[in-house]
């Protein structure tokens, strides 16, 4: 039977991370699937790092369907990621599929299944979920947040020749054969890592389909981390990842 290891990294998402490990708990999936749930706190303040040890507390254990890893410091989402890869790659088989999973409550388990449902079965096939397909009214930084998006999505697809709509969708399912070969080329700490994924899925051939999600925006006043800082790097990965010829250092 499948396993969906479902990937979460946190860092102070106090009132957002119990409801979505609770909607991800009850998220429906294809028949014969099961869900593991994966959650990374990334150095968190004591709020949040109360709320991820009480529900480690109540639904973790030696044959349970949840973990709590920890990073002794800060080191961003895409580090956060890593660690919750490497310890998928230590535990899935090749039939199982890996998903990042955001705990802010943008994103909606909901969408799993169809998610699931739409993976290629190759052994390099992906799915990249679509936030734009399923327009939602917005507000100012919503609509700014999608524009700037939109353009950086444009960008990629022409240096990687992957043609998706919303490159930085935090919805990246991947088989475990896919996730263990491009697991060598990610190494970005912060927000480039979305980038730096997708240009490994054009560097391996990826089999890539997409799938509208829903998705809920939430701007800086609600605890919205990515900024102008971070569109920026996400050129700098794309130009580079284009003319890389040999997989990063991962020395941390």
């Amino acid at each position: 039977m499948p396993t969906l290891y479902v990937v979460i990294p946190v860092f102070d998402e106090p009132h957002t991370l119990e409801p979505c490990v609770r909607r991800a708990l009850l998220a429906p999936l294809p028949v014969g699937w099961l869900a593991h749930l994966l959650l990374i706190d990334d150095a968190s303040g004591q709020a949040t790092a109360h709320v991820a040890d009480r529900l480690a507390h109540e639904l973790g254990g030696p044959h349970a369907a949840f973990e709590l890893l920890r990073h002794a410091r800060n080191q961003g989402k895409g580090a956060a990621l890593q660690t919750g890869f490497d310890r998928v790659l230590s535990i899935a088989n090749d039939g199982d599929a890996v998903l990042t999973q955001d705990g802010d409550l943008e994103y909606d388990p909901a969408d799993w299944k169809a998610l699931v449902a739409a993976l290629p079965d190759a052994a390099h096939g992906a799915v990249i979920g679509n936030r734009w397909e399923r327009q939602t009214p917005m507000g100012l930084w919503g609509r700014f947040h999608s524009l700037v998006n939109r353009v950086l999505t444009l960008f990629s697809n022409a240096l990687t020749g992957i043609r998706v709509h919303d490159m930085e969708c935090g919805y990246k399912l991947l088989r475990i054969p896919l996730l263990r070969a491009m697991r060598p080329w990610i190494s970005e700490r912060r927000f480039g890592v979305e980038p730096q994924m997708v240009a490994a899925l054009a560097r391996l051939h990826a089999v890539v389909r997409e799938v509208p999600v829903h998705y809920n925006p939430r701007d800086r006043r609600r605890g919205k981390k990515i900024g102008p800082r971070d569109g920026v790097e996400a050129i700098g990965v794309i130009v580079r990842e284009r003319f890389r010829r040999n997989p990063p250092s991962r020395s941390r």
